[in-house]
């Protein structure tokens, strides 16, 4: 005999003593709660140096994942190293290729600010020392020897042609040689008239003569580069003692950074060749083509530092979320700017990632918006694999048709990736993506429910507290913190389980604090909690009360009174996403002779989903166990929900046509005022479902608006009695004896329940107690098996 359950059953009161009045009493919550297989996964991840050993953090959203993930990592990031800092340099040997330094935290700021204020000092110290009278000094003999060797040239030159009859003419497009004749100057109508003789010899002499002239010419040209050359010796030398004392302050203070060292010694030696930034042409106009005069000299921006990342404030290693990652922000970017109506770049543009910033500790991103974001994934792939960080252009990296950029040096990358994700995008791509399983080998699993223990109690409710300080919201008192536990099995649907969804009791709790403010409590109590949960309701069952309207007007036709024979109420969950309810349809079930077995008319109509047609099948088979071990089975029986216009999925109204069609064939009537709701499998098993609460109260509210007799309850699975956690109106009527609930095991315990009769024990010969419900299903189906045999051609 089946006990219908009591009012203790059907809710788990929460009983425990929190020790204090309110949660503002209770020490504020110290880690992850609930959830000890992923916090061992996490440590194990964070722990192991190996490679490869990335972390998927698996879990549904609102359990916590983002916000435990993160203030764990926090803490565990405050015992580990501050990693260094990065910055690009210009790269004198190729500038296409800037230079990656990795200086110690806190040092790369300083490094920009010491060579932004080295330079300037340069060029100060360069300006004065190029201005100074020693430099005049020195230079001007210089100078003066070279104009006097020119000079002395010149007037050698000039002499041999005045010699051999000519004289010199200089004009704008060189130098002319001209025939003298008795001191006058021969024009060409004039040497035209000579002798034939005496143009030969004038001729001969001027050939002699200029290339006399070509040798001089070469000796003026080694004369200019002699001058050159002294000029710069003399530069080199008063700009390295101008320099020296600036550039060798910075090479001692970051002596023991060798990629440093370097960079400036390739510093001092471009300064050398580009003294033209730094010094005015003199203003004398000197008659050497001097190179620093000459010279259109690079940018001064060359010598600047780009601070890609600066860990000078730092505290342990980095904990970078990042919630966009498309591939600039994970990757850096190079970016351009307009000059002269053109788009350039240079190293200083360079900017850099979440891989740049995380580097050394921690990133942190959603897969959904990794795998959503173009050459995100792969780009981080990429990067794991290769332990390295590499900037490219967007339109590079997609293989577009671009103009030269830049290709700065990859910087070394060492940070574990946590990637937080459904379960069902981790099995995708552990089977999809080949390199998913060797990048990312840990996996911390976050559960959804966990033990409603002492201990995971008193942790929920000091989470209470932290919320409550955290967001200055009313503390929670005693009574209000155990509607918030048992609340929290509701979600779960478990009395055994607390929810770890706690973004919705954590929206429950802001809703309660803001009533208790609106009456003016200095504390939340149990009445602002059940306010907060009655008012989200009411602000989403508008479907809800629609249906139950059209119930109790008669057009949605649901009994909850009386008996009829192949009918009974069945119950399914309909979900709206921020809301679910249950809801009654009526079940019916035809019987005539015929070889055609149980028919689906959802399935016919294509309206019935593949698990609830193996759930109708699965009826035949019960059918043929109990009841064709003599005869076969002969019949034609059809199942139908009534007044469904839409889809019928999932098996758990099994066991509810299976009742209908029992009844149908043995002409039992069912009591209409119990729903049912279960899966059966072919011993005759009532199987649990989901959404038992859903469901009872579903139909408690429909009878509730049809009018209560008394009589009216529900059957379910006897295995779903651990879920039960229903709201207090239910409870209260259960306890009143307005409502019922029943759990069961078999079929035949709840055909009894429905029918009033025995359902009856098979016998040795194989057939039932005379009168029970299977003695005649047993005989009607033999009844139509004889009257088969009269339709052969069937």
């Amino acid at each position: 005999m089946v006990e219908e359950l009591s009012h203790q059953q059907v809710r788990r009161v929460c009983s425990y003593d929190f020790g204090c009045k309110t949660a503002e009493e209770l020490p504020p919550l110290k880690g992850i709660i609930g959830q000890e297989r992923a916090v061992k996964a996490l440590l194990f991840g964070l722990n192991i140096k190996e490679r490869g050993f990335n972390i998927y953090v698996s879990g549904y959203p609102g359990t916590g994942r983002k916000t435990a993930c993160v203030s764990f990592l926090e803490e565990i990031a405050k015992k580990r190293p501050t990693p260094s800092d990065w910055c690009y340099v210009y790269n004198f040997d190729t500038p296409q290729r800037p230079r990656a330094l990795e200086l110690p935290p806190g040092k790369g700021r300083e490094f920009e600010e010491d060579m932004r204020v080295s330079i300037q000092n340069v060029k100060k110290a360069l300006a004065r020392a190029f201005e100074s009278d020693d430099y005049g000094s020195r230079r001007s003999p210089i100078l003066e020897s070279i104009n006097k060797e020119r000079e002395e040239l010149s007037q050698k030159i000039s002499m041999e042609a005045k010699q051999r009859g000519f004289i010199l003419q200089r004009t704008q497009i060189g130098v002319l040689i001209v025939p003298v004749v008795e001191g006058k100057t021969l024009q060409e109508e004039e040497f035209a008239k000579l002798p034939e003789e005496t143009k030969r010899r004038i001729i001969e002499e001027r050939r002699q003569l200029e290339e006399e002239m070509r040798s001089t010419r070469r000796m003026f040209r080694e004369l200019e580069r002699k001058g050159e050359a002294q000029i710069e010796k003399l530069n080199r030398e008063v700009a390295l003692y101008a320099m020296d004392q600036i550039l060798n302050g910075m090479l001692e203070k970051y002596e023991e950074i060798e990629k440093v060292k370097e960079h400036l010694e390739d510093v001092r030696e471009d300064l050398i060749k580009n003294l033209n930034l730094f010094i005015e042409q003199p203003k004398e106009q000197p008659q050497l083509p001097l190179p620093f005069a000459q010279m259109r000299g690079p940018s001064m921006r060359r010598y600047e530092v780009n601070l890609l990342v600066d860990n000078s404030k730092t505290e342990g290693a980095p904990v970078i979320m990042e919630v966009n990652p498309t591939y600039p922000n994970l990757s850096g970017n190079i970016e351009k700017e307009a000059r002269f109506g053109a788009l350039i770049t240079d190293f200083t543009l360079i900017r850099g990632g979440a891989l740049h910033r995380a580097n050394g500790g921690y990133l942190v991103m959603f897969a959904e918006d990794l795998l959503t974001n173009p050459l995100a994934w792969e780009t981080l792939k990429r990067a794991i694999m290769n332990e390295r960080i590499t900037i490219e252009d967007v339109t590079a990296r997609m293989g577009l048709i671009t103009t030269r950029s830049l290709r700065p040096e990859p910087i070394p990358l060492k940070a574990k990736v946590l990637i937080i994700g459904n379960p069902t995008l981790y099995y995708a791509l552990y089977q999809l993506d080949r390199d998913f399983k060797e990048l990312f080998k840990v996996k911390a699993d976050f559960d959804v429910t966990m033990d409603r223990n002492e201990k995971n109690v008193k942790d929920y409710a000091s989470f209470v507290c932290t919320l409550c300080g955290k967001e200055n919201l009313r503390h929670l008192d005693a009574s209000a913190l155990s509607e918030i536990i048992e609340y929290s099995s509701r979600l779960a649907e478990d009395k055994m389980k607390l929810s770890t969804q706690f973004n919705q009791v954590a929206d429950v709790i802001r809703e309660a604090s803001f009533y208790a403010e609106q009456e003016g409590e200095k504390y939340v109590t149990r009445k602002h909690v059940k306010k907060a949960l009655e008012e989200k309701v009411y602000r989403s069952n508008l479907i809800q009360d629609k249906i139950e309207e059209s119930i109790a007007r008669g057009q949605l036709l649901i009994d909850t009174e009386g008996d009829k024979i192949g009918q009974v109420n069945g119950l399914a969950v309909i979900s709206l996403g921020d809301f679910g309810f249950g809801k009654p349809s009526r079940i019916t079930a035809s019987v005539a002779v015929g070889k055609k077995g149980v028919m689906d008319i959802e399935r016919e109509s294509e309206l019935g989903g593949n698990i609830h047609t193996k759930g109708v099948l699965i009826l035949s088979g019960y059918l043929s166990e109990r009841n064709a071990q003599s005869a076969p089975l002969s019949l034609s029986a059809r199942l139908v929900f009534e007044q469904s216009y839409g889809g019928v999925e999932g098996d758990s109204a099994s066991s509810t046509e299976l009742y209908a069609l029992l009844s149908a064939l043995s002409g039992l009537p069912l009591k209409q005022y119990i729903a049912v709701t279960g899966s059966v499998n072919q011993k005759g098993e009532v199987q649990p479902i989901g959404g038992v609460n859903y469901k009872i109260e579903g139909f408690f509210e429909v009878c509730k608006a049809k009018g209560l007799t008394g009589k009216q309850g529900i059957m379910i699975p006897h295995s779903n009695v651990q879920n039960l956690m229903l709201k207090g109106e239910v409870v209260e009527a259960v306890k009143e004896g307005r409502f019922h609930i029943y759990p069961v095991k078999t079929i035949d315990e709840g055909i009894e329940i429905l029918t009033g009769v025995k359902a009856g024990a098979r016998r040795p010969d194989g057939t039932y107690e005379e009168g029970t419900v299977n003695d005649l299903v047993q005989k009607r189906l033999l009844e139509m098996a004889e009257k088969l045999k009269e339709y052969p051609f069937l």
